[in-house]
């Protein structure tokens, strides 16, 4: 069975058009994973639904964050029970409904001292609890023996246990591109790099590649733009990783709770999984939206656990880091770390919904409850998989990835590698194969290029690097580095040299 792309490389332009004569029943705006999901639930429905998003999709925090489906363990030392059990359902849904992108990842908690031992034994076994019949893998306690087996760099003073737990993976700025194009095919006209002002109680569209601006009829709107939102009630706290080389030896990623109850994540990552991804902080943020990056103090901190953690990585250095702005529900909280990560969904007097605080875990969730503020008709997002992407599907290409490497010429790891990241696109991208490809570039680089070019409205370098894949994250750039990359991008979309010069230059 064939699975075509939801985009064409004139996608944006009909869409643009369809925004200026058509009217909708909603219109969403931001391109995040709150909006995609928003999106998708009200076209599943049936609902004639337009998406805007002001950048390119996925290019805030929902692109930028720690790339996991998880239940929250840390929350259940707030006793946000609910929350957790939440989570852990929409874990288990998400696995069924994008094997692909969302998979099982072991993490490895090293215990030290008996107090922790019990302290966070009980945690987990609550977790486990939580998550019930649909648990991803019970957890199991280790002696410091078998730690050290598993992890020989790992600090082993002071160290009595460990324990293997499981949540999930996922590259999160492509599971918001699977979002967005299911919204597509089901009828969504989405538009990125289009900025929507609402005043007087009309909205005007402005195009921000064109800059050309008219005015857009619908009916109702959905605000999912998070941290851009207006008003007092939300409190930006500011989450910052860093990229190392890889410091563990083992698949399991390290799952540090530090003094004051923060936990630490250090995950196996990047395309060939060399390098570590260390996260994350919880600092209030008050320079706005579009200003976000990591501080020294961030940096030091979480430099400084995983030289305690790994004492052998005294002189690691951070290879690239990513920083985003989790626009949370403002309560009472002292710090940061404390502030609730509950979602608060309303429709105010209006009539336009907003949407704020929550988890990307519970996006599904989410958008269902804001769906049905508008809607009566019943959401299908719990059930009916993203683009195509059933389990068996998966398998299926996995099975095969022996033979596909055979006839395209490839490894089999790296057609595993397209599997899971493009799913049941992969065939797709594979017919974007070069026979050769020219200097500093793979012919598989040459192919993921393309198909962002050509089926995923990717128009910057930063799209293509960021969002499309991350593999603006796994180097330390140059621009002789970058100007294969950019001059094969601008090749498939008709850039001359002084807009590839452009392009670099804006990304470093």
């Amino acid at each position: 069975m064939t699975f075509q792309p939801a985009f064409s490389r004139q996608t944006r332009t009909r869409n643009l058009e369809r925004l200026r004569r058509e009217s909708f029943g909603v219109l969403v705006l931001g391109g995040g994973i709150n909006g995609a999901g928003i999106a998708r639930d009200l076209a599943l429905r049936g609902v004639k639904v337009a998406l805007v998003e002001q950048r390119h999709f996925a290019s805030g925090t929902s692109g930028k964050n720690s790339q996991l489906i998880h239940g929250g363990l840390r929350y259940l030392k707030f006793l946000q029970f609910h929350l957790v059990r939440e989570s852990l359902r929409e874990r288990a849904t998400l696995l069924k409904l994008a094997p692909h992108l969302v998979t099982p990842q072991p993490f490895l908690m090293p215990m030290y001292g008996w107090p922790a031992r019990i302290f966070y034994g009980t945690g987990l076994s609550m977790y486990d609890l939580l998550a019930g019949k649909d648990n991803v893998g019970r957890h199991r306690v280790l002696s410091s023996a078998e730690v050290g087996k598993l992890e020989p760099g790992l600090a082993r003073q002071g160290l009595t246990h460990g324990a293997i737990f499981y949540d999930c993976q996922i590259h999160s700025a492509r599971f918001v591109l699977e979002n967005i194009w299911d919204a597509s095919r089901h009828g969504a006209v989405v538009v990125n790099y289009a900025r929507a002002d609402h005043r007087d109680g009309g909205v005007r569209i402005t195009d921000q590649l064109s800059g050309e601006s008219f005015p857009l009829q619908a009916a109702k709107l959905v605000d999912a733009t998070g941290a851009w939102a207006s008003g007092e009630d939300l409190r930006l706290v500011r989450g910052s990783h860093l990229v190392i080389p890889r410091v563990n030896a083992s698949d399991n990623a390290i799952a540090y709770f530090e003094e004051s109850g923060r936990i630490i994540f250090v995950i196996p990552w990047g395309g060939a999984r060399q390098l570590s991804l260390v996260g994350t902080t919880d600092v209030d943020h008050s320079n706005g939206p579009d200003n976000v990056r990591i501080s020294a103090e961030e940096t030091a901190y979480l430099l400084q656990i995983v030289r305690r953690l790994f004492p052998a990585a005294r002189d690691t250095t951070p290879i690239s880091t990513f920083s985003s702005l989790r626009p949370l529900i403002r309560t009472g909280a002292a710090s940061a770390t404390a502030a609730s990560r509950e979602h608060r969904i309303w429709m105010a007097p209006d009539g336009v919904v907003h949407v704020a605080g929550g988890k990307y875990t519970t996006y599904r969730a989410m958008s269902e409850e804001a769906a049905d503020l508008i809607s009566p008709a019943p959401s299908a997002t719990a059930e009916k998989p993203l683009g195509g992407n059933t389990k068996q599907q998966i398998d299926t290409l996995l099975a095969s990835a022996a033979e596909i490497a055979v006839r395209y010429l490839l490894t089999a790891q790296e057609v595993e590698h397209l599997i899971r990241n493009y799913g049941v696109q992969a065939p797709n991208l594979l017919a974007y194969l070069p026979q050769s490809a020219p200097p500093a570039l793979t012919r598989v680089e040459c192919a993921q290029i393309a198909f962002a070019a050509g089926h995923e409205m990717a128009e910057t370098l930063a799209d293509l690097m960021f969002v499309s894949t991350y593999w603006g994250y796994e180097l330390r750039w140059t621009r002789e580095t970058l100007t294969p990359i950019a001059e094969e991008l601008g090749r498939r979309l008709a850039w001359d040299s002084s807009r590839i010069s452009a392009q670099i230059s804006a990304f470093l």
